[in-house]
């Protein structure tokens, strides 16, 4: 646990991101100080401590074990990529939390544990005609899995990932957003960088 937020964001950055990250997976990893951010305001609103948190599409694992870090009874990380989650796995247990979380390597849609909160950041990026497809995957397992649910999406499509969670019969609670700086990634990319506008919905059922 920690007393300040900045403290939280100094041990995310310890985190590794994608060593190779895969462009068919639209891998990009969540910058530190907006993970402290998300988890901190999870923490506020009683949605972490002493909770079973899932983090699908988990990556290198920055909010798997930051949910350990921020109290969390248990967290797990859900992602296809192996290499990913050997990286969460070395640092889960560099830190010391490696007894509260677990990673499983595998597609989302073959996970079918219960959780209470979901945190998930679903590939988005320049693949624009996956993108869509995607999010509605990730946002359908996400309440499957838990009545509370943390989905970053771009913001452009702010209207229609909310009237999504409607339709599921989920309501949006609180909305944050932030800017994503997208670092050259992959060959597409012409830019050194690129600051996409994201959007965090908190939903619940």
């Amino acid at each position: 646990m920690f007393n300040k937020q900045r403290q939280l964001e100094m041990a995310l950055q310890d985190i590794p991101p994608h060593q190779n990250p895969k462009v068919d997976l639209e891998q990009y990893s969540t910058p530190a100080v907006i993970a402290a951010d998300v988890l901190w305001n999870a923490y506020s609103i009683g949605d972490l401590e002493g909770m079973k948190v899932v983090d699908l599409g988990c990556g290198t694992g920055i909010f798997t074990i930051g949910s350990s870090m921020m109290g969390a009874r248990e967290s797990v990380g859900i992602d296809v990529d192996n290499e990913a989650v050997s990286i969460a796995e070395v640092q889960a247990l560099k830190i010391g939390v490696q007894d509260k979380v677990r990673f499983v390597t595998s597609d989302i849609r073959d996970f079918s544990e219960s959780a209470d909160t979901v945190i998930q950041n679903p590939p988005f990026g320049a693949q624009k005609a996956k993108r869509n497809e995607a999010d509605r995957l990730f946002m359908v397992k996400a309440l499957e899995i838990a009545p509370v649910v943390y989905s970053f999406h771009i913001h452009e499509t702010e209207d229609f990932v909310t009237n999504f969670f409607k339709k599921e019969g989920a309501n949006v609670s609180h909305v944050f957003h932030y800017t994503f700086p997208i670092p050259r990634t992959y060959d597409f990319h012409r830019k050194d960088k690129v600051n996409v506008k994201v959007v965090l919905l908190r939903v619940e059922i």
